[in-house]
């Protein structure tokens, strides 16, 4: 993987993706064809910019990601039995 220069939103999302939403980081390295030590320089310096405001701000963040997961799971499952439904017929 080469050197990049990546916007600070880019890099923001990258790091939204791995704190709120979850995803590991090797996923999101190979997907955003980013190296995994830059994701965690990234995390290191924009997940900081998120306010640690106690406990209820981690419960927000905790549920917001698995709204996330919860969504996207939901989506592939109504596109799998649109499918299966149409080959029924």
């Amino acid at each position: 993987m080469g050197k990049g220069n990546f916007s600070d939103e880019f890099k923001r999302d990258a790091v939204r993706q791995i704190t709120e939403r979850g995803y590991p980081v090797s996923e999101v390295s190979q997907r955003l064809g980013v190296s995994a030590h830059s994701l965690y320089e990234w995390r290191k310096k924009y997940a900081s910019d998120v306010s640690k405001g106690g406990d209820q701000a981690d419960e927000i963040r905790q549920l917001k990601r698995e709204l996330a997961r919860v969504t996207e799971e939901r989506d592939i499952l109504k596109k799998a039995a649109a499918y299966f439904a149409k080959d029924a017929k």
